[in-house]
């Protein structure tokens, strides 16, 4: 935390100066757009849907743009003096954000509108949790009082996804009243699609043969399951730090995959899925698929780049959950 505060009190320091340094400190066609600081891909997508024609308008922000994902990230100075003089910023807001209380205090944008998505989520956002078979970390286990920790991946919910695109429409049209109508109807357009696309989840999942997904790997995807009446098995919670499987892991989640019938063994994005393929070499068969549902967690900027979106992506995750149920 020490380290974080330097950063930010660095920060701070190069914004005053160049505040300092005359006209030509910020460059004439930067200088009245509306800025937007967002931490993680789906936050800035939504921005730009919601933004629409009008993004060339405004100067938009994905902080973790390099693949680096939430309960890694450290930020940089550069990082902390476009958040101080943004005027819109949108977080996460669990534990992986600790750093941004020490940041907004110390804003120089004093009107700057903040968007903590834990908190206008509420009652919707789920306390992380061990299931059966689920190997926790070693500081947790031997720890007797434990804050509540809150599962931050809200963004896996299409439904969450709605609400919190609502607010930031809110907040866009508070910091922009110009263009308020255009935010609102894009809105109402992009939350048409997350509604249509939650319905097919939903039908998917009805007429599905199996009702239970298992993850060789941390388990991110509690909304997403909890919205649809799924049930899972996982190695490890969603915001685990642990990569390697215990012995009595990989043998439950084995004869559990042996015991439903599971055709499927789930990971989250990357080129490591050691743990879900040791799980399937242990089960009697040895013929499951190994599947990959993408997080969200490892989008960068040339993703972006290649028209990436969260809807596609979305689209993608369908298509896994298809394969995986039947």
């Amino acid at each position: 935390m020490k380290k974080i505060t330097a950063i930010i009190m660095a920060a701070v320091m190069l914004a005053c100066c160049l505040c300092g340094c005359g006209e030509n400190s910020i460059s004439p066609e930067n200088e009245n757009k509306l800025k937007i600081v967002t931490t993680i891909f789906p936050e800035y997508d939504w921005v730009m849907n919601i933004l629409g024609d009008k993004a060339a308008d405004a100067d938009v922000t994905m902080l973790l743009d390099n693949g680096v994902d939430l309960h890694s990230y450290q930020p940089t100075a550069k990082d902390i003096m476009k958040i101080s003089t943004c005027d819109l910023f949108i977080y996460v807001g669990g534990e992986s954000d600790v750093w941004i209380e020490d940041a907004l205090k110390e804003a120089t944008n004093k009107d700057m509108r903040v968007i903590n998505l834990l908190d206008i989520l509420g009652d919707e956002v789920k306390e992380e949790e061990i299931v059966e078979g689920m190997q926790g970390e070693e500081e947790e286990e031997e720890s007797k009082e434990e804050e509540t920790e809150y599962d931050e991946h809200v963004w896996l919910s299409l439904k969450n996804a709605q609400i919190c695109c609502d607010v930031i429409c809110e907040k866009l049209c508070e910091a922009d009243t110009k263009n308020a109508e255009s935010y609102k109807n894009n809105t109402k357009e992009y939350n048409k699609k997350l509604s249509d696309l939650d319905g097919q989840y939903k039908s998917t999942v009805d007429a599905a043969k199996y009702h239970t997904l298992l993850f060789g790997d941390r388990f991110p995807f509690r909304y997403m399951t909890d919205d649809y009446g799924l049930d899972y098995y996982a190695a490890f919670a969603g915001s685990s730090a642990e990569t390697e499987a215990s012995f009595e892991t990989i043998v439950f989640l084995s004869k559990k995959t042996d015991e439903l019938t599971l055709p499927a063994i789930l990971t989250i994005e990357g080129a490591e899925h050691r743990i879900a393929e040791t799980i399937r070499d242990n089960t009697q068969n040895k013929d499951q698929k190994i599947l990959t549902l993408d997080s969200m967690q490892s989008v960068t900027s040339d993703d972006v780049k290649q028209s990436v979106t969260y809807i596609s992506i979305m689209e993608s995750n369908l298509s896994v959950l298809k394969e995986a149920l039947n």
